[in-house]
């Protein structure tokens, strides 16, 4: 059983309801929906596809909703792509309507021409393709093509060095938050934030509309955001390494240093950390990843990231199920080499002196000790297995709710693997739901242990005060 999560993407090659069953089956853990490039149509069905196919795989596949965000898209260009030859001039219009070529395009917010200077430098298509502002028209900006390639309809154009005075949420991404909240999605994913403001703005939106299910996860993509890291941490539920943007933003050899200090930071503040973008983007047109691709998968797993997540290759990829079943193989594979050690002993430097911390920390101490197949805690909340997933045990956690929304919530956090049951009537219950759940899910042999945590009685304690080994 891995303990890293996956979060998979679902775009045109990946909607229907065959290869959404295939998904859940081959590992994925989340499924991300990019409101960029999807429709509330879309969003809608494929959030119906996953409810059923959680009822009948008795799965709690997660949903998560990906905001468009304060970004400047490239327009409609004539068949959705152009070439762009280094050395060319060329023209960005701020007319919608323009079709778009080799010579010209148009972007979808009107005022760029106005915040833009003359020398500042534009990319596109993942920073392959660079532009320079030469002059300004009446309705235009002048550009030479620094570094040509490809460009692509409705991709983000990154303007850099520049701060726009664009509203952090657009009239589509509040239809889209209220959207999400009425299909009751589980995380809600705020692209382009540049300070912890924008996710309390994004707060106070769930809290007018009365939802306190969705967590939010930051996506860190610029570097104002890497400067306001902490405080970004603070009032979020999770953080999403968006290295596509963030290596357009900053020099991209800065990029491991700050995915490794944001998983750190998350992991001390018990928050969700993914790690997003380019994983085995080789997958979406090859049968195997390359092996750069292979140690960068292991490499985020052996830094205990919660989750990594699949984009292109699982939209519009020619292999989607057999890129996630090799980043499953791949997670598993690393997760052997993983100094579960060092990850025990430095949550337990800094976990704070509360009933519920120090528990989860004796669990799994003895778990690691005992060498139990698992740790099993009924939980109304989470918190519990929350805490528990934050040491960071060598074993499965498998957190048992009656509560559909909880248990959809745990999908994200690393080793926690949630079943949903029905409301336990008493202590032995709890033991015998626990054994048949065990038995079921690890496949123990006679003198195998597991451990079984949680608060009793159920109804009038507040925090976790038990711990019980059981053996087989």
């Amino acid at each position: 059983m891995k303990k890293t999560k996956i979060v998979a993407t679902i775009g045109p090659v990946s909607e229907s309801k065959e290869i959404l069953k295939e998904l859940i089956l081959n590992g994925m853990n989340v499924a991300r929906i990019n409101m960029a490039h999807a429709n509330e149509e879309f969003l809608t069905n494929v959030v119906k596809k996953i409810n059923i196919l959680n009822k009948e795989l008795s799965t709690n596949v997660a949903v998560m909703v990906d905001l468009e965000g304060p970004q400047v898209s490239i327009g409609k260009l004539m068949g959705n792509i152009a070439y762009l030859q280094t050395g060319d001039k060329i023209r960005i219009y701020m007319n919608p309507d323009l079709l778009g070529d080799s010579t010209k395009f148009s972007v979808d917010y009107p005022n760029l021409i106005h915040e833009v200077k003359v020398n500042t430098i534009m990319k596109t298509s993942d920073g392959l393709v660079e532009l320079k502002v030469l002059d300004k028209g009446k309705d235009y900006l002048l550009c030479q093509v620094m570094i040509g390639g490809y460009i692509y309809s409705n991709r983000t154009i990154n303007i850099i060095g520049i701060k726009l005075s664009m509203p952090f949420l657009s009239e589509k991404d509040k239809k889209d938050i209220a959207l999400a909240s009425q299909l009751h999605a589980d995380f809600l994913a705020l692209s382009f934030v540049q300070s912890s403001e924008d996710v309390l703005k994004v707060n106070d939106m769930l809290i007018n509309i009365n939802d306190s299910h969705m967590s939010l996860i930051a996506k860190i993509e610029n570097e104002d955001a890497v400067e306001d890291l902490d405080e970004i941490i603070k009032v979020s539920d999770g953080i999403m390494v968006a290295r596509g943007d963030l290596g357009v933003e900053l020099p991209f050899e800065r990029i491991p240093g700050i995915q490794k200090m944001i998983i750190n930071k998350c992991h001390y503040m018990s928050k969700i950390s993914i790690v997003a973008t380019e994983m085995m983007s080789s997958m979406e047109k090859n049968e195997r990843p390359t092996r750069a691709e292979v140690s960068d998968v292991a490499t985020a797993v052996n830094e205990a990231v919660d989750a990594v997540m699949l984009s292109g290759e699982t939209t519009i990829g020619k292999y989607p199920i057999e890129t996630l079943r090799l980043m499953s193989k791949i997670v598993e594979t690393a997760e052997e080499d993983t100094n579960y050690y060092q990850l025990f002993d430095n949550a337990t430097r800094t976990e704070k002196q509360d009933t519920t911390g120090s528990i989860a920390y004796s669990v799994v101490d003895c778990a690691n000790r005992l060498r139990c197949s698992a740790i099993v805690t009924p939980t109304m909340s989470g918190y519990t297995a929350r805490k528990i997933s934050r040491f960071r045990p060598k074993y499965p956690i498998i957190a048992l709710t009656p509560k559909e929304e909880v248990a959809k919530n745990l999908a994200c956090y690393y080793g926690i693997y949630p079943v949903k049951i029905t409301a336990l009537k008493s202590f032995d219950d709890m033991m015998i739901k626990s054994l048949d759940i065990v038995k079921e899910m690890c496949q123990l042999e006679e003198g195998d242990k597991f451990i079984v945590t949680g608060g009793y009685p159920f109804k009038d304690v507040k925090h976790t005060n038990f711990m019980k080994v059981e053996e087989i």
